[in-house]
């Protein structure tokens, strides 16, 4: 990939919804995209078209058998009622599509259900539809999810085992030398300041400032952020830039700081594999994503400052309620902590 990986992102994004648009959606969503279009990202109106694509195949078999998408109508979509987007919510539970079984869980049915709802609210509130009966239906019940996330035992130990390849496979091993730099400050950079993995594999050489120790991110949305790591994380990036360009032939018009074996920008899937490599090895049971890293450093920083709008803005959150569900939560350390606050009996004399 060339320098700007946003644009290209972007640019993909856009490329997936034009067919998605053209071969497996009505043509009234075109008029739909075409308003949220300044609302919203690529990468929102993608999902969106996902969670629709799988509405339409449903209703395909529900009320519009022998049909095609292309021939489904604004009449069609009226006449959809809240018993209909209820089964649609069960069939998401297991159904087949696309020579494969996808299942739903409770989070993934909400999301989709939340799709389909903004799109009759916009076909209702056009005078397209004159009834939108989506809005009947209530959101699953979501139960909250525990928040996993690496203890300090395996902050260190998932560092140590990126450096020495202790835990790895043989086969793992023929690459660990090549890659154990890279894997290292990747590791050392979410641990260190908590950026979600779109922002680090978007990173380029030129975001990287070592007289302040700060760095350039583009947050969700498209919105430029600096944020700050410490010596620790310095020293990592200083080591990779240098192996770097020691080893590497690097890419005319690549300006991507991570780099795959291929010598071009790693990807996502690359840097989920990396960090479950690693994870696996210090915390077998936890099945750690980048996001977990995420996690693991804003419950760390909340600890440190106790400031939860702090955590906030450097982790990049919109909504402080946000972080706070998921970082101020009470925890085994804060029972604890509050364990004989409350007198029972006065104090002795």
């Amino acid at each position: 990939m060339g320098a700007d990986y946003y644009v290209q992102r972007n640019n993909q994004n856009l490329e997936t919804i034009g067919r998605l648009l053209e071969n497996e959606l009505p043509d009234f969503c075109y008029d739909y995209f075409l308003a949220i279009d300044s609302q919203t990202s690529t990468l929102t109106r993608l999902n969106y078209a996902h969670d629709l694509k799988i509405f339409f195949y449903f209703l395909l078999q529900r009320r519009c058998r022998g049909r095609s998408v292309k021939e489904i109508t604004l009449e069609d979509l009226e006449q959809v009622t809240s018993n209909d987007i209820e089964y649609f919510l069960g069939f998401l539970s297991r159904y087949q599509y696309g020579g494969k079984i996808h299942t739903c869980n409770e989070r993934a049915k909400a999301r989709k259900l939340s799709s389909v709802r903004a799109m009759f609210k916009f076909f209702f509130n056009r005078g397209y539809i004159s009834v939108d009966n989506s809005a009947k239906v209530s959101t699953p019940k979501l139960h909250e999810k525990p928040i996993i996330r690496l203890d300090t035992d395996e902050v260190f130990n998932i560092i140590d085992a990126a450096e020495s390849g202790n835990g790895l496979t043989s086969h793992q091993m023929a690459y660990h030398e090549k890659n154990r730099v890279r894997d290292s400050a990747i590791l050392m950079l979410f641990l260190g300041t908590g950026i979600r993995i779109s922002e680090l594999v978007g990173l380029n050489n030129a975001d990287i400032n070592f007289k302040d120790n700060s760095f350039i991110v583009t947050r969700k949305g498209g919105n430029k952020a600096i944020l700050y790591f410490d010596d620790d994380v310095a020293n990592a990036l200083k080591r990779y830039l240098e192996y770097k360009d020691e080893n590497f032939e690097i890419l005319k018009g690549s300006e991507a700081l991570f780099l795959s074996n291929k010598k071009s920008r790693i990807t996502v899937r690359a840097v989920e594999n990396l960090v479950h490599k690693y994870a696996k090895i210090v915390s077998p049971l936890k099945n750690i994503s980048p996001h977990k890293l995420r996690s693991t450093y804003g419950t760390q920083l909340y600890k440190a400052t106790g400031d939860i709008y702090i955590v906030a803005d450097v982790l990049g959150h919109k909504d402080v309620n946000t972080t706070r569900k998921h970082y101020a939560a009470i925890s085994d350390d804060n029972r604890r902590a509050v364990a004989g606050k409350v007198k029972l009996k006065r104090d002795e004399d």
